[in-house]
Parts: C-alpha cells; structure tokens; sequence
C-alpha cells in the first residue's frame, strides 16, 4: 500500500517578528517572548542566534537551551550553521531561529534557512524567527529604489504569508538613528561608517512606511482565514493574473510587479513561459536566467504554464482568453530593437485580447545584450553550406546556358535561378545563406545573361527593373521557404511531445497493476528525457529497491546513483512530500533529480531522474515530466482503489457467506437439535411406560437428526478444506461399481421407501479419482433424491462412457426442479422451495460440495430434467483404460 506522510499531532506554528531596519530590536523582541514561553512551562530551545555582540541579547539568552551549531568546512576553515536534524531530534516545543532570509552553506540539506524553517514546522515544531522588509522577494525592487543598495538574501512571499503571526517590531527612525552613534547595533566604527547611508531619516521613513503596510496586509489575511468569511469567500477568482516570462533580467521585476497585484487583488497567479524555435538556441547564461525567473514565479505562488509556438503574442491571447485572465503583466525593455520588431508586440497583443487589461513594467536596468547575447552565437560561415551554395549556383548557371543554347527566353532563365534560391534555403542552415544566394543570382544572371555579356552593366533601360523584382522574388521565396522549414520543426516537436503524452496515457491505461504501471511511466520518461531514470516504489510506508531504467550510452553506471547518499535524498521526498535533489534548494549536490509521485498527501513512488552533470531539465521537458508523473499518480490511485475494493468486496462475500451459516445454523438446527433434546427427554422421563415399539421410534428420530447434523458438519468441513487448498486428493483408477455400491451403502436408512436400481453400461468402467470423495458425492446426490421425492419413486443410479470421460448419473421420477432452481442449486446455502417432511430444508452445502469435489476431479456437474418427469443430477470424470494382465 502506498504510504503517506507520517502524520503529526499538529503542524508547528510559525510567529515572525518583522522589522524595516536592521538594529529594529527584532531578535531582542523574540528572546523575550521566548523567555515568557518558558515561564509558562514551554521546552524552549534556540536553534541558531545570530552574534551581534549585543550585551542586551546575550543577556537574554541565559538559561535558555541552545542547541550546538552544526560546524562545516567551508575554504579552509569551519563556518556554524544551524543543525537541522538535532533539531529535529531533540523536539522541543518552541524553536528559536535568527535570520529567515539566511543562506545556508553549501553541504547542508537545505540552501536557505527558511526551507529549514517549513520542515520544522512540518514535523510540528513551534517556530519563532526574524526578518527583515528588505527580505522579502515581492518588496525587493521598492526597498532597493529607497536604499540604492540591492539584497541578495531574500525569502518568498508565501512564507511569509504563511505565518501564524507576525509581530511588527518598530521604532522611532530617531531613536534607530541614535541607537546607530552610541555603537548598540554595530560595535564596530568600520561597520558603523559602512552603512551609515543606510540611517539616513528619509530612507527609514520609507522602509518603516512600506514595512507597516505590510504588516497590515498580512494581519488582515490572517483575520480573513481564522474568521467565518474564508470559507465562503469567493473573491479569489474574480482575478486572474497572467505574467509573461522570458529570459531577460528585467523579468523578475516584472514578476514580483504580478505577485503583488495578484495579492493585492486576491487573484489567481499565472507565469506563462512561450517556448519557440529559438529557445534552444538561448545561451547557457539566459537558460540559466530564464530557469531562475521560473524558480522565482513559483516561489511566489505562480501556476507555471508553457506553450509552444512562433506566434508569441498570439499564444499569449490564446491562453489568457482560454483560462479567462483579467489582467496580462508584461515587461519593456530600453532597448531599442528593429524597427520591424518595434511594432507591436503590445498593439497585436491588446488587438488579439481586447477585453484583457495589459500592464506594462519598464525596465530601467542595465541593458541584457550588453551584459550578455541573448542567442548563443553560431558560425556565419558553414564550409558544408558554402559547398552547396557555390554548387546550387553552379547548376543554375548550367541549366541557364543550356537554356541560351536552346533559345529559350531570359524570363525561363531568371526562374531557374529563383528555384535555385530556393533550394538554397531548403539546403542550408540560417538567413545569411539565402541573402547571398539572391543577390549572387541577379550578380551572375547580369554577368552571363545580360547585353553585354561577361559584364555587370546593362544596356536595356528595363534590366534594372528586373534586376530588381529578380532579387525581392528571391528573398521572398527564400523567407518562406526559412519559415516553412521552422513551423515543420516545430510542428514535428510538438506532435512529437505531444505522442509521448498519448502514449503514456495510452500505456498507463493498459498496464494491469503498480509494477507495470511504473514500468511503463519510466520507460516514457527515458524517451522523453533521453536521461536515466531510477525509481522507488512506496510498501508500506518504506521505499523498496530502486528499479533503475537506463538511457542508451549512459556515460555513467546509474547504479552508482543508488547509494546510501541519493536514497537519503529519496528517503526525504517520501517524508516530506517534495521534489529534492540537483537544480533545487533541497539536496543541491545530489546527483539526481527526485520528485514524488503523489496524489494529495499519499506518496506512491519517488521518481529520481539522473542529471549525470548534465544541463537542467528544460522548462517544456520538465512541464511535461510533471504531467507525466501526474497521469502515472493517477493510474497508481485507481489500482490501489481497485484493489481496495477487490478487498472489499471479497469481505462482503465473507461477511454474506457468515450471515447465511448463522442463519441456516439458528433455523436449521434448531429443529434437529430441539427433536434430539425432546426425545431423549422423553425416554428419560418415561421409559417405564412405553411400549418397545414406541422406544424403537424414538431411538430412530434421534438417529436420523443426529446422522444429518453428522453430514452437514462432514459437508462444512470438506468444503473448507476445498475452498482452503488443505485438502490432499489421492488420484488413482477406480472401478465405478464399486465406489457406486459402496455409496449406497452409506446414503439415507430410507431407501429402502424407494426403488433404487443401478445401471452400468460396462461392468469394468473405470475412472481417475480419489474414491473417499466421489463416493461422498454419490450420497449427496441419492439423499438429495430421497429426500425431495415421495415414497415409492425410482431412483437410477448409471454410468456410461463420452469420449475421455465417464458420466455418472442419479435421477429420479419426483416432482423436478424448476428452471430459476436450476440456476442456483449449486450454490453454497441455496435451498430449493420444497421443504421436507419434517420442516428442515437443510443449509443447501451438500450439492455446493458435490460442485467442488467433481471440479476438483477435473469434471463438470450439471443438473437436468428426466423424462417423463423427474430430474437428472449428473456429473464427469476422466475415464481410465483397463488393462487385462494374462
């Protein structure tokens, strides 16, 4: 079974104490909060303070348990951080945690103290920490326009969204200001003087203002989700908010712009990435910028969405139209591109969406080209197309000299150069090549072609005229014949991701159970990735050996990426229910890329995909990767539901199985039971006056109830051992006569009411089977007959020879069966309508266990009517040769 999260008696509660400006009193504030917890009986431990070498703090700081710092080697010489797992592993009630917005050193789990911070509180720790305004990822850019001074260390906006309680630690701008000069924030002068621009009473009214309504916002959302108003608020979706992404710097800008509407509106937020042609040809540094921005939009609450097509801004309405945005936030850049460019990328966008708002944030950073090229830079000059170039040409010059030759028009000549160009473009690589086979062709069709031959002047006033349209029919054939070339690219990219979408789905529909389903899933991400995959399958709570599906010509055994080290990243997924491993935060210096294949908080697999030093995932592979890993969740949940409910539904067998026996054992036994009890009482009682005859009948009544109670706890115990597998069966070669006389031997005393014959077509008919139990599906069948038949009827036991097999056959002259009957006799507690004699009907077990025995024996059993009337039970077994030895 798949295995969910270990659950915790609560998730921990996080209170952060918010401060504008370093030297606010935030650490202050929290060691005494700390300090008043501990009076009330909390465990209260600090995790990590950070040493400010401030009297006032470290005097707060005693009698408060710290935990030991986690010591790394970091160039040479051991930094602390703050030990997560000892953490984890002493549990108090309340953690204290300096610094949010920390970056941790490389070698601990996490790249960032505030992942820390949210595995704690999943494992239900109390978390009490600090930050800062400037920290925050949406308020960068404004708290950076105030100072002037950029902040690398910052957090997401929803951890801070998602705190219990955040408590605003202010000050007086004045009173920060003195606290400055008198050396309480920063001991030192050097640190002092340093960021003494940052004091500056301006700046602090600023970052105090920005910081306050911040501060009010989030109290206020926290006011919305405790009170009655969060679960019937419908105001989320009224907004939709769509941000475009691109490689660009300014981006991230734009980004936290649309996360900051998005929560100021109480709207949904989307980052739509357009991947085109081009993107592969984007430079390590863009991809890794690009990569960056949608690791940015995620953190602050996006829905990353990717298409694909040329069409940017027709994709880009498609989308917004299709999931109903109300506002598109783009960026501009200062830089001035073409002038075919500068038309309009926004004047097609708002004609294509004209119901959508359009925001457009400038950028006034410094310029991405100059910084670094947007495409990776390729050769202009290919030797291979410089060939087929000179060649395309060559021919065409051929072609048309032959056509001189021959008297044919220059129009049929310029036509065999236009066909050349296009050619060349269907033949060569980029626009260069095109271009200059244009213009070469008018050059050479001038040259050779031309009064006066062999000579770049012409005498005809109308050559330059066509001159002319000869070159502008070139480019245009060329231009199309470049973009037709592009859209089959894309479209065979496309179609082709598109495939192994459908042929997951188609595959994953098939698969019959978990394995093949994981199978399948990973074989598909091979394809799709062209990387190794190594899987991890959820039993029980545990992961299970890894399945490993190695790409073809893997550089790299990928059992080496199935040590102690990566199964710890594994291990991780499966508890924490997040992706880990390289390109994330979390287990950055692993070798693989992990992610659960989960459905809601249960956990079926871990997917771990090999990088083997290898580029990210790109972002349409990685869309497509997750969507892969949905569908396979997906089809993990229905085979478990389905074997739950197998489960299931053998239990409500079990269960109607129960209640028919207790049934059948409260009406059925009662009656035997009740005449065995009565009579043995009355020959107790009165012995002394009754006849001996009168005793003979009592003593027979007891007989006969105790002989039935005997055959159906005979018939129970049979068919348990049946249905269990428990029960041995001794095949060998029988001879019918005999096993059918020992039968009657044994079947119902009154028989001797009835006229009982045998028919054997041979007397040394044969059959395979094991005779202790064939001969106890004779006396079921006969007892079945004596029992529902009048007095004095015909009961005809046979056997014949079909073919391999030997037919026995009991019938009988009574009243038949009827075809509903028919239908259920064989099943276990049926009973048929017509009741015996004495009021029992029995619990319907014997023909169920003459069923299990001849199916046992390989044969059928089957019930007819006999003619004239009467009915017919028969049944089949393997017949045997019988060999005569002289």
């Amino acid at each position: 079974m798949a295995a969910q999260i270990p659950p915790q008696k609560r998730r921990g509660r996080l209170k952060i104490f918010f401060g504008y400006a370093a030297g606010a009193g935030k650490t202050y504030a929290m060691l005494n909060a700390a300090r008043d917890e501990r009076q009330e009986g909390c465990h209260v431990a600090a995790g990590y303070i950070e040493p400010h070498d401030r009297a006032e703090t470290a005097a707060l700081l005693q009698g408060l348990e710290l935990l030991p710092a986690l010591e790394i080697l970091h160039n040479g010489s051991y930094i602390q951080e703050f030990n997560l797992d000892l953490a984890i592993r002493r549990r108090p009630d309340l953690l204290l945690l300096d610094e949010l917005a920390h970056t941790n050193a490389a070698g601990c789990r996490h790249k960032k103290r505030y992942q820390d911070v949210e595995e704690l509180l999943r494992a239900g720790i109390n978390v009490y920490t600090t930050v800062n305004v400037q920290h925050i990822e949406s308020l960068t850019d404004l708290v950076t326009s105030i100072t002037g001074v950029p902040v690398q260390e910052r957090i997401p906006d929803s951890v801070f969204d998602s705190a219990d309680q955040v408590e605003l630690v202010d000050i007086a701008p004045g009173d920060l200001i003195d606290r400055l000069h008198k050396g309480r924030i920063y001991p030192d002068k050097v640190l002092q003087e340093k960021y003494a621009d940052l004091f500056i009473p301006e700046k602090l009214i600023a970052l105090r203002e920005v910081a306050l309504r911040y501060t009010a916002d989030q109290l206020n959302r926290i006011a919305l989700q405790i009170g009655d108003r969060a679960a019937s608020a419908s105001f989320y979706t009224k907004d939709h908010i769509l941000v475009c992404l691109s490689s660009a710097i300014s981006s991230k800008k734009v980004i936290r712009t649309a996360a900051r509407m998005a929560e100021a509106l109480h709207g949904t937020f989307t980052a739509l990435y357009v991947e085109t042609s081009r993107t592969k040809e984007l430079t390590a540094k863009n991809k890794a910028e690009l990569r960056e921005n949608l690791r940015l939009a995620e953190q602050l609450g996006a829905q990353v969405a990717t298409v694909y097509g040329e069409d940017i801004p027709g994709q880009i309405a498609e989308y917004a139209k299709t999931s109903r945005v109300s506002k598109i936030v783009l960026g501009r850049s200062h830089n001035k591109n073409r002038w075919l460019a500068k038309s309009n990328f926004v004047d097609r966008l708002t004609a294509e969406a004209p119901n959508i708002d359009i925001y457009i944030i400038p950028d006034n950073g410094p310029s991405l080209r100059r910084r670094f090229p947007l495409y990776a830079k390729t050769p202009l000059l290919s030797l291979a197309d410089t060939v087929k170039t000179l060649g395309i040409l060559l021919v065409c010059t051929l072609i048309g000299l032959w056509f001189k030759y021959l008297g044919f028009s220059e129009a049929n000549i310029i036509t065999v150069y236009i066909l050349g160009v296009l050619m060349d473009a269907m033949v060569t690589k980029g626009r260069l090549y095109s271009a200059v086979t244009s213009v070469l062709s008018v050059l050479i069709f001038n040259y050779f072609f031309t009064a006066p031959y062999f000579s770049l002047q012409a005498y005809d006033s109308g050559y330059p005229v066509t001159f002319v349209v000869m070159l502008l029919a070139s480019f245009i054939t060329s231009s199309l014949t470049l973009r037709v070339k592009e859209q089959a690219r894309e479209s065979a990219q496309k179609a082709y991701r598109t495939e192994v979408l459908l042929e997951t789905s188609r595959k994953l529909q098939q698969a019959k159970d978990t394995p093949a389903i994981i199978n399948e899933t990973a074989l598909q991400m091979v394809k799709l990735l062209d990387r190794s995959i190594i899987v991890y399958e959820v039993l029980e709570g545990e992961l299970t050996d890894p399945l490993i599906f190695a790409k073809e010509g893997a550089a790299a055994d990928p059992h080496s990426y199935t040590l102690e080290g990566e199964r710890k990243v594994a291990e991780w997924v499966l508890q924490n229910n997040k992706r880990a491993g390289a390109s994330t935060d979390t287990f950055s210096g692993a070798n693989g890329l992990y992610h659960a294949v989960r459905a809601g908080d249960t956990v079926f697999a871990v997917a771990g995909i090999v990088m083997d030093q290898e580029e990210p995932l790109e972002v349409f592979e990685k869309s497509l990767m997750i969507a892969m890993l949905g569908e396979c969740a997906l089809a993990l949940e229905k085979d478990k539901l389905n074997e739950m409910q197998k489960e299931i539904s053998l239990q409500i067998r079990q269960e109607q199985l129960r209640t028919n026996l207790l049934r059948g054992i409260s009406h059925d036994l009662r009656t035997p039971l009740t005449s065995i009890s009565g009579n043995a009482g009355i020959l107790i009682g009165n012995s002394m006056v009754l006849s001996e005859e009168q005793k003979q009948e009592l003593y027979s009544d007891i007989y006969d109830d105790s002989m039935w109670l005997i055959n159906l706890v005979e018939n129970l115990l049979s068919i348990t051992r049946l249905d269990n597998g428990a029960l041995d069966l001794n095949f060998q070669a029988e001879l019918l006569e005999e096993v059918i006389a020992e039968a009657l031997l044994h079947v119902n005393r009154n028989k001797t009411e009835h006229v009982l014959t045998i028919q054997l077509e041979d007397e040394l008919l044969m059959a395979r089977m094991d005779s202790r139990l064939i001969i106890q599906v004779i006396i079921n069948l006969v007892d079945n007959a004596i029992k529902y038949t009048e007095a004095g009827s015909h009961i005809t036991v046979s056997a014949r020879r079909e073919a391999d097999f030997v037919r026995v056959s009991v019938a009988d002259d009574g009243p038949g069966i009827s075809a509903e009957a028919k239908a259920k006799v064989f099943e276990m507690f049926y009973t048929a309508d017509n009741i015996r004699g004495d009021g029992r009907r029995g619990l319907g077990l014997g023909l169920a266990l003459c069923k299990s025995i001849v199916h046992a024996h390989g044969g059928n059993i089957e019930v007819s009517d006999h003619d004239p009337q009467g009915t017919v039970f028969s049944f089949t077994l393997l017949a045997e040769e019988v060999h005569v030895h002289e």
